[in-house]
């Protein structure tokens, strides 16, 4: 599980990307990364609409739920979160974004 790069330090977050990217190569893990960022909003807009802001204690379950879930069982690697939490976290939202104007596929 996981690389020799997953141990490396980065310098900024445009040299993290791809390696990034390169965690992320299964389909599905990408899909649930993408479905999980969807929830995460979805329950973000929610919470501050209806002001139950406990809701919002849902956003980091159901965002790393999904996204680990691809991790472990489909993509078979370890997290970027656990070495790179910021540029991670970072990089869950460039990867929705970049899947929504199709430059990473779905």
């Amino acid at each position: 599980m996981g690389t020799v790069a997953s141990k490396r330090e980065f310098t900024s977050f445009k040299e993290f990307y791809p390696y990034y990217l390169q965690e992320h190569k299964n389909k599905v893990c990408r899909r649930l990364h993408f479905v999980g960022s969807w929830l995460v909003l979805a329950i973000l807009f929610a919470a501050l609409y209806q002001q139950h802001y406990s809701w919002l204690l849902l956003c980091p379950v159901v965002g790393y739920g999904f996204a680990w879930i691809g991790h472990f069982f489909f993509e078979k690697n370890r997290p970027a979160t656990f070495t790179h939490p910021f540029y991670s976290f970072i990089g869950d939202w460039v990867m929705f974004k970049d899947i929504i104007v199709r430059k990473v596929p779905f």
